[in-house]
């Protein structure tokens, strides 16, 4: 049974309160001041908190209440708090929600209204608490990964993420190729240096090869060598990728690039671990973990005729898929506060830009907007307007953590209904979130 603590100097509020509350299967504790309220808080489990402002003959300073509040919101800082006062003074309640109060009402109270206050509180809190389990499972699932394996440093929070650095990690020892796949800027650079980080090869060399870099006549030079004289400009004898990687590991990154040719000779070193350099004829002997990546639908490329199947199954003997940004909101906040190094901080406004933003150019587009609201401006907290994000451009400076209904709409859907945490995915505190929905319209 969840039970509500009510600390008020006036017998009769505790009687009118526990009617009410009882009525909604609710415990209800009393206390007639904040002494023994601190000493039930100390002894009980108390899932909410309401408190009368006024414990002395002078009804209006409310300091006492004030203090009462404060140690509260100290001692027990994720507990809600409704005040419950006779005051007039609504700048001083408007002052108390936002250093953390839940809510505040005034004498007489409406029932109606405080009973939806205290469910909605109450629901608002067992979601938090499940959402807090959730978050401990994980942060101890990180903690293992970490202890266990080398990240290189990868920032992430959102279970899409963490779901496919986890796969990397207990793939990474196995001897066969890996494809990681996802959309330009999203990663997966950094997730083929987990692989190689924690394969069997670590200690050999580490090489990359940018297929979609180079003209295709040299792709195949750059990827097995050539000897003097194999073709235009090449003057001296030099080692391709395959014999630099000898031993280690070779990232071929968009290697939907490779052009026909090249496609052919990399399935023969996959099968046999043997090539010839360009204008040779002694095959070489090389023994190399092939990570390749790629942006491009590569089944649709066979279809196409433009990709061999056969190569595609060599590569693809274990598939990553790194999910873009928008996919992985999670990311969002702490890739953020990854890039700024600790130089600035975020207004709610800034935050709220970076969440609504759709990210066309992931990870990498965040960096640049990171970049440049570092390069532009010179005050502590970087707003909205510099971060030059569409999203944020539109939205007016005066109204900078006030999103619009769709966006809140929206955020409330992502988050299933848990205000605390569509608040955060806002860029807002939960109180000022309960402030917009109420001004929109919105149904809690």
């Amino acid at each position: 049974m969840r039970t509500i603590l009510v600390i008020d100097d006036n017998h009769a509020v505790h009687v009118a309160l526990d009617v009410l509350f009882s009525l909604a299967d609710l415990r209800v504790l009393s206390a007639e001041s904040p002494e023994d309220g601190l000493q039930l808080l100390e002894t009980q489990t108390i899932d909410l908190v309401i408190q009368d402002m006024n414990f002395t003959a002078d009804t209006t300073s409310g300091e006492e209440g004030i203090a009462l509040f404060r140690t509260i919101r100290d001692r027990f800082p994720d507990l809600p708090i409704i005040l419950l006062t006779a005051w007039t003074r609504l700048e001083s309640a408007v002052a108390l929600v936002k250093a953390g109060a839940a809510d505040y009402l005034g004498k007489p109270w409406d029932d109606h209204k405080l009973m939806t206050t205290v469910t909605n509180l109450l629901e608002l809190g067992e979601a938090n608490r499940a959402l807090a389990q959730h978050r401990d499972g994980e942060r101890r699932r990180r903690h293992e990964l970490e202890s266990q394996y080398d990240l290189r440093g990868v920032v992430f929070a959102d279970p899409a993420s963490e779901r496919v650095v986890s796969l990397a990690c207990h793939v990474a020892r196995a001897d066969v190729p890996v494809l990681i796949a996802g959309p330009n800027g999203a990663g997966k650079e950094r997730i083929a240096e987990i692989i190689q980080a924690n394969s069997s090869v670590r200690d050999g060399p580490y090489v990359t090869l940018n297929c979609g870099a180079l003209p295709s006549e040299l792709i195949e030079a750059e990827l097995f060598g050539a000897e003097a004289g194999a073709y235009t400009g090449a003057n001296k004898s030099r080692d391709g990728k395959f014999e630099a990687a000898d031993g280690g590991t070779l990232l071929l990154d968009e290697i939907g690039n490779l052009p026909p040719a090249g496609q052919m000779k990399l399935l023969r070193v996959l099968e046999t671990g043997r090539f010839q350099r360009l204008g040779s004829n002694r095959e070489r002997q090389v023994k190399v973990r092939v990570i390749a990546a790629t942006n491009a639908d590569i089944p649709a490329m066979i279809r196409a005729g433009t990709f061999r199947e056969d190569l595609y199954y060599r590569l693809n003997v274990i598939e990553l898929r790194v999910p873009p940004l928008a996919e992985r909101r999670g990311d969002i906040l702490p890739l953020a506060e990854f890039f700024l190094e600790g130089r600035r901080r975020l207004s709610d406004g800034a935050r709220g830009a970076l969440l609504r933003h759709s990210w066309p150019g992931n990870v990498r587009e965040m960096k640049n907007a990171i970049q440049r609201a570092l390069l532009l401006g010179n005050a502590d907290v970087i707003d909205a307007e510099e971060l030059g994000l569409a999203a944020a451009a539109a939205l007016p400076r005066s109204h900078e953590g006030e999103p619009d209904r769709d966006a809140i709409e929206s955020a409330l859907q992502r988050a299933g209904g848990v205000m605390s945490q569509a608040a955060a995915d806002l860029g807002l505190s939960r109180q000022a979130l309960y402030r917009r929905l109420d001004k929109l319209g919105i149904a809690r």
